[in-house]
């Protein structure tokens, strides 16, 4: 299994050039773990997701970026863990999370975050809490897992 860590500097190393902000970011780490959930491969990495106002959140990344950056700061290769190499992850993890970069990585950390508010895991987790107040509950990965198997089987169909 992959780390959280080693898939943030897969990411950041991939996406630097369109404008990677850590909205942006926070995001695609989020979507690089329900897809690869709804292939029912299991988690891609460990780590759980909070329903934040701005959308899914890891909680370890935020922490790992807090000191330096705010929600649209940008993230660039500067900001790769030193111990960080693509060896870290197996190669089916980065033809993943390429394929989830490929389409997703196009769209704004806005127009991502308005795509999650949109979708069943975010809106589950926060359970009828207003979109402007604060909320770090945790979304399910099974409602995840679900939610996106769903969308599978329709898009086959």
């Amino acid at each position: 299994m992959a780390t959280i860590d080693d898939t943030c500097d897969y990411i950041i190393s991939k996406t630097e050039q369109d404008g990677l902000s850590l909205l942006k970011l926070q995001k695609l780490l989020y979507y690089c773990q329900a897809w690869f959930l709804a292939f029912g491969k299991g988690p891609l990495f460990d780590g759980k997701f909070q329903a934040w106002v701005h959308g899914p959140v890891s909680r370890h990344v935020y922490d790992r970026f807090k000191d330096s950056k705010y929600l649209y700061s940008s993230v660039s290769t500067d900001n790769i863990n030193p111990g960080f190499s693509y060896d870290n992850l197996k190669a089916g993890e980065k033809a993943h999370i390429d394929a989830v970069l490929g389409v997703y990585a196009s769209f704004t950390g806005d127009q991502l975050e308005e795509m999650a508010h949109r979708e069943v895991p975010w809106i589950t987790a926060r359970g009828g809490i207003p979109l402007h107040e604060r909320c770090e509950r945790e979304i399910d990965e099974n409602v995840m897992e679900d939610y996106y198997k769903a969308r599978l089987k329709q898009q086959k169909a």
